[in-house]
């Protein structure tokens, strides 16, 4: 026989009271609709809030992967200015850290573009674009994942001497030109380094020309905004010395040691030097997705507690129903304690049923979205035609706890009149 002394007991036994409370046919039949409607509304609301995580999830995802193939695990930047010295052998240095697999030494500065000539009437045009001109060594396709997005063309920067560009696709759709077949070269304009001609602004700025040889699509944010090309070409452009560059970019065995890597190289190069992880350099945006996801799931939470008033109705009901039962537990020997515990289980179990169907919808909304694209993404502007949904078994915990939080919080009232029920028990 149970023992409804100990904290155990008491607790199976308001439990198994509420189940029977939960089962038992009422009096009235609203009780069991607002009833069924309570677990309906956390079942929908449960799987709202899995489903939203997940999509949200998805797209973090998605973003990420995107924006690692243009940004790399690890970037030295210069702490002051956009000017860093690496010598020789503090290249060394850097590779022979630890984790590291490879180094890229960059310079890049924002330049236009113009495409220039005359069509085949013989009318003039000319098309420029504003971009940020990148040049990259060799090492560059081993660090960044550009080479693995050209849609026309190759990956070709040139030479020093005789440079080629690759242009984002919106830059090429900008200049008018075809990056993988013109036969006519852009000409490219870099501030220098440092200008002397205060009251000639041109001087201040160095011209020269470069073929195209490719296109890559990445993301907006780089398809139109950036064209690639030697580093030397960007140096000389510059005005930049042998051992001058604007960044050295990273990559790593494993992106995990962004963190220990990053602290070896920043106490190796001291304060001159800023490294920042790939996370660091687009807090930015990382900031701006979490925002959005935890304001839409404290909006889905707002509407849950909207829906948990039925909770509150259906339990309201029932202690009015069970008034003589109430007298009568009270009449054998349990406390308030005892009573309280009862609507509050009946409440958590509202909240068990609902969470779990809840779960299950979920689960198998998830699995067709997978498996069978159901919901599409509107506009075809995306890289991809629908909702991409990724599943964490944090986020379950997140919205198990929520869910029975807000059972509970819905049931407090109703529970609190029950255990306050006046002992009265009177003959019929």
């Amino acid at each position: 026989m149970m023992n409804l002394s100990s904290p155990f007991g008491e607790t199976a036994g308001s439990f198994l009271f509420a189940w029977r409370y939960f089962k038992a046919k009422k009096s009235t039949n609203a009780i069991n609709i607002i009833a069924w409607i309570s677990i309906v509304a956390m079942t929908f609301g449960t799987a709202a809030l899995i489903l939203v995580l997940s999509v949200f999830n998805g797209f973090e995802g998605l973003v990420k992967s995107l924006y690692s193939t243009f940004y790399t695990d690890l970037k030295i930047f210069p702490a002051q200015g956009k000017v860093l010295i690496l010598t020789p052998e503090q290249i060394k240095q850097i590779r022979g850290v630890a984790g590291i697999k490879n180094i890229s030494l960059v310079a890049e500065e924002r330049g236009i573009l113009q495409h220039s000539g005359l069509d085949r009437d013989s009318a003039e045009y000319n098309f420029q674009r504003a971009v940020t001109i990148k040049g990259v060594d060799e090492n560059y396709k081993d660090v960044a994942g550009v080479d693995d997005n050209i849609v026309t063309g190759l990956y070709n920067t040139g030479s020093e001497e005789n440079p080629f560009l690759v242009l984002g696709a919106g830059v090429e759709d900008a200049l008018q030109v075809e990056a993988d077949r013109s036969i006519f070269p852009l000409k490219v304009y870099l501030p220098k380094k440092s200008g002397s001609e205060l009251f000639d602004p041109s001087q201040n700025v160095s011209g020269d020309l470069a073929n195209t040889s490719g296109v890559f699509i990445i993301q907006q944010d780089f398809d139109y905004n950036y064209a690639i090309t030697h580093l030397g070409f960007v140096k000389k452009m510059l005005g930049l010395q042998a051992n001058e560059y604007n960044g050295a970019e990273i990559a790593l065995q494993y992106e995990n040691d962004a963190g220990p890597v990053k602290e070896k190289l920043q106490a190796m190069l001291g304060k001159n030097y800023s490294v920042l992880t790939r996370y660091e350099q687009n807090r930015g945006l990382y900031a701006i997705m979490r925002t959005e996801k935890w304001v839409v799931y404290a909006v889905l939470v707002l509407i849950m507690l909207i829906f948990s008033f039925t909770i509150i109705s259906s339990l309201t009901m029932l202690v009015l129903e069970k008034e003589k039962d109430i007298s009568i537990l009270q009449a054998l020997g349990g406390n308030k304690n005892f009573i309280r515990r009862i609507f509050l289980s009946e409440g958590l179990l509202i909240g068990i049923i609902g969470g779990a169907l809840g779960i299950l919808l979920a689960l198998v909304i998830a699995w067709l979205q997978v498996n069978y694209k159901l919901i599409p993404l509107q506009g075809g502007s995306f890289l991809i035609e629908y909702y991409p949904v990724k599943m964490y078994w944090p986020d379950f915990i997140l919205v198990v706890a929520t869910v029975l939080f807000i059972a509970l919080l819905a049931s407090w009232i109703p529970a609190r009149k029950a255990a306050n029920q006046e002992f009265s028990l009177r003959a019929e």
